[in-house]
This record gives C-alpha cells, structure tokens and sequence, in this order.
C-alpha cells in the first residue's frame, strides 16, 4: 500500500506535474517490486523526473524534508538495490523519462546518454554512428545506464573491453543536498585530482544520482564469429580460454561458461532453443570479433579447436555458420536466468576468483553443498574470461523453491565462505544491495567498511539516498 502525503505530493506535482507523482497502489505496484519478485516495498509516492533540473528539485525539497529517496532505473536488478523499504517511508525516483542521447562525438568516440536511455538504446545510437558500445547484458532492452553504472554492470564482453566502469569518462550527478555536479567531460586524460566520477559509478545511489553519462565509443566490428564447445570439465575449459587467449589476443570479447544443468533449464522453458552438442558436462560459448573485414578468425578458431582435439581439451566443438544460428547459440546463454525465474526461487550467487582457483572451487564447493543439501541442483554459468561465475543452488526436484529459500544462509556461507577463501568477492556484477549488505560485513576488512562509511556520512550526511543500501 502506498502511503500518501498530502503536503509532499502536492510539493512533488509542483515540480514535475501531476501525471508523474503516482501515489495509487495500482501505479506504483511496477516500482515497489524487484525483477526477482524476492523484495517488496511501499513508497509515499513514484516520482518520475524528465530534466537534472527536476531531479535536482526533488532531492533538494527531500532534504530538507528529511525524506528518504530510492533512485530507480530498469527495475532489472538482482539485489533488491531499487526497491524501497516496506515501511513506506520513501519516494521512489523513476529516472525512466530522462532517456535523451544528448550528443554523439564521432571523433572524440564517445556519447554522452542521460540516466534512463535503455542499455540497447545506447548500442543503436553507437552503431548509427558507426560506432560500438560494448557492453552487453540480457536485460539490455530494459535496463537503464543509470542502472548499469550504479551497479557497475559487468556482461559477456568485460573480457575485451571491461565493467561499465572502464566505460565511463564522465557522469553528472545530483548530490545528496539537491546541489547539481557537472562532470560531463570526453577526456581520457585528465588528473586534475580525485577521479571523483568512480565514487558514484557502483555505489548503487547511495553517494550521489546519476543523471547523465559521457561514454567510451569503439570501432564497431565488422567479422564476428560465434561458436560452441563442449569440455568435460571446467579445468579443460581454463585451458582452452587459454589457447584461445593466444591465438586471437583482444579479439577475444566472451567466453562464457555453462554447465548442462544449466542449458537443459533454458532449453526446458524456451523449448526452440537448439541443442546441437548434448551429453557433455560443461559447454563454452566463444564471441570474437575484428574491425577488419573478411578476418580469419573461423581460420584461428579452427586451427585452435584442432590443437584443443589433439591434447584431448576439447570434447566437440560448432562454429555458427549465420547471424541466426549465432543469435540461437546466444540465446541458450542468455535465457538462462529468466529460465531460473520462471523454475522459481533459488539461491543466488554472483561471485568473482581467480581464473586459476575456479576449477578447485567447483569441486569443492559441490562437494559441500551435497553434504549439507542433499540434492540440490547447482545451475552454473557465467563470464570465465573474466572469472566471474554465477553460482546457483536450486531446490532438488519435487522439492518447494520457496521452502528451499531458508537454507539460504547456510548455502551462503558454505559458498562465500570458500570464494573468500580463494582470494575472490562476494558480488561480481549485480551489486550489494539488500541481497547481501550483511554477507558485505562478514567479508570486507573493518577498515574497507569504515572508509565506506565516512564516505557514505561525507556525502550524504542526512542518509536519505537509498537507505539501507550496501551499508
């Protein structure tokens, strides 16, 4: 239920009209709700800016009402970072009408997107201009920049280009006290002091709110080859990143990870998806591209999966021979957490370690697992390029998802505990969050959390940006 306060609606309506100050529960159940379903709110109302200027507005009538605010973009979030409290305090900050792409520099690559443009708004905007924006998620039709960067989003290209945080040359922000920070420059040089821009991008709203980026453009690709492999375990799939590594060096933009489990779970609720190599364990899925035309890259991947046959790396391997077939192989992948919601609730696990340690960890963390959840299914994928794997428990079969939820705490000790362990973090690219701002206590040194925390108190003093948000 939404809480109504007449004296702030009416505050609110004056700066951004009545149309976009949803206070009727009908209205505001898309907000208060993650994508997950696990976390659900209540807000005095749903504020929907269209200019900095507005947003800047809001927040500076917030504090000085010491009215707590959830800045909002997508909604695509896997913590619970954009969902207010259900105690109905807060306002949520729908930034989803600031999606103007403002300028796109050819010259000096870069565009610079207000905070709601959509993630494949911005790759068309690149791609019109001949251009590429890199980065790349399965909610980009949906999730917001503002979102990306204040989760510093990662996706199956970090390998080539990095998190969006290796993305960004400058953003604007509205600070805690409604004051407006224009940091809005194309420069890839510039140490005039504190990189102050890299406070905000990953803090999740909680130091400053993102309302505009100037982003890092790159020469779009012209040769671009998909494949499949199949390895029989995740150490043969470590060599072979390996081998790949060194035959086409930066060409290399994914490598994604994915264990049969988890393909037969994307297959089972999207039914068309292909199946071209079944009965193996683990399966690789290769992205690499070239700015040149007519590359050789299905020559260096053929002659690489050769060499992977030959040392018995490899069990089978495909090439995608069209645009189509490379978007069907993409599919599997990236179907893969919409087919975990819809299965239902599981326990999630956003995790990054060292290349090196991943096969060890597997191991032993499965073994673990067996021995305190008897047959739970473990749904694995992710970006092994870059280390980052998502670690999933689901419930054994015929077994209640949402009963299973309660052995979240052990599962998450069993697994933080042996990523830590190995030298890795708890959240790779989804963010902190609610999700996991206690696990973030177990696991950051007393230092890390106290510099976290004076920063947070220097910023915003008050502690009305996304209250109990990662801290």
């Amino acid at each position: 239920m939404v809480v109504e306060d007449a004296t702030l609606t009416d505050a609110l309506t004056r700066i951004v009209g009545h149309d976009n100050v949803l206070t009727s529960a009908a209205d505001a159940a898309p907000y208060v709700v993650d994508w997950r379903g696990r976390y659900r709110g209540s807000a005095r109302a749903i504020v929907r800016p269209a200019t900095t200027g507005e947003v800047a507005a809001i927040v500076a009538h917030c504090n000085e009402a010491r009215v707590p605010i959830v800045p909002q973009g997508g909604n695509t979030g896997m913590c619970g970072g954009a969902t207010p409290h259900p105690s109905g305090r807060e306002i949520v900050l729908s930034l989803s009408r600031m999606r103007s792409i403002r300028a796109v520099d050819r010259q000096n690559a870069t565009v610079t997107v207000e905070a709601g443009a959509t993630l494949a708004a911005v790759q068309d905007a690149a791609a019109a201009a001949g251009l590429l924006f890199p980065l790349s998620l399965a909610s980009e039709g949906s999730c917001t920049i503002g979102g990306n960067l204040s989760t510093n989003a990662g996706g199956t290209a970090v390998l080539r280009y990095g998190n969006a945080r290796d993305l960004v040359l400058g953003v604007e922000v509205v600070l805690a006290d409604g004051r407006i920070w224009d940091g809005l420059r194309g420069l890839r040089k510039d140490n005039t002091g504190y990189d102050l821009k890299h406070l905000f991008v990953g803090s999740e709203g909680t130091l400053g709110i993102v309302t505009a980026a100037v982003l890092k453009l790159f020469a779009a690709a012209r040769t671009r080859l998909t494949a499949l492999a199949a390895v029989s375990d995740v150490a043969r799939a470590v060599v072979l990143l390996q081998m790949m590594k060194q035959a086409l060096g930066d060409r290399l933009v994914g490598f994604e990870l994915m264990s049969d489990e988890a393909l037969a779970l994307s297959r089972k609720h999207h039914p068309d998806l292909p199946n071209p190599m079944p009965n193996h364990a683990w399966y690789v899925l290769i992205q690499a591209t070239d700015t040149a035309f007519n590359a050789p890259l299905a020559t260096n991947i053929e002659e690489t999966f050769a060499a992977a046959l030959d040392n018995a790396t490899l069990a089978d391997a495909t090439i995608a021979q069209s645009e189509e077939q490379a978007e069907r192989l993409w599919a599997l992948r990236e179907n893969i957490s919409e087919a975990q919601r819809r299965e239902g609730p599981n326990i999630k696990h956003d995790i990054s370690l060292p290349v090196s340690s991943i096969p060890a960890f597997l191991a032993d963390c499965a073994a673990a697992l067996a021995r305190a959840l008897p047959g739970a299914r473990l749904v694995t994928f992710g970006h092994l390029g870059d280390g980052n794997l998502h670690y999933n428990v689901a419930a054994p079969v015929g077994t209640s998802g949402q009963a299973f939820m309660e052995n979240a705490p052990l599962a998450n000790r069993i697994v933080h505990d042996r990523v830590a362990a190995a030298g890795g973090s708890i959240s790779a690219e989804h963010g902190i969050g609610q999700l996991k701002r206690e696990e973030l206590k177990r696991y950051k040194s007393d230092i890390e959390i106290d510099l976290m925390r004076r920063l947070k108190s220097a910023l915003d003093p008050l502690g009305l940006l996304n209250p109990g948000k990662v801290l």
